[in-house]
């Protein structure tokens, strides 16, 4: 991405608007420092979401047995209360 002075982005600002308006941003720098990024407003957000919904991707590889509410409970039981 190419960065301009305030300067020359004046001198060039038809030209660079044109540019970004074709896809390509740049950035205005003000002695050196980055000030601003120019983009067009129609440009899709460059950035994918970084968290995309997994919901239901294990589906069909698994299976819940149907005593899930009461596996192991006479061990866990013994380990709380001792053997009887």
């Amino acid at each position: 991405m190419q960065t301009y002075n305030i300067h020359d982005a004046k001198t060039q600002l038809s030209r660079l608007v044109e540019q970004a308006a074709n896809g390509e941003p740049f950035i205005i720098a003000k002695a050196g420092k980055p000030m601003v990024k120019v983009v067009c407003l129609d440009e899709p957000d460059p950035q994918p979401k970084k968290f995309k919904s997994r919901l239901g991707f294990l589906e069909g590889m698994y299976e819940v047995p149907e005593d899930f509410d009461t596996m192991f409970q006479k061990e866990i039981e013994e380990m709380f209360y001792g053997e009887e």
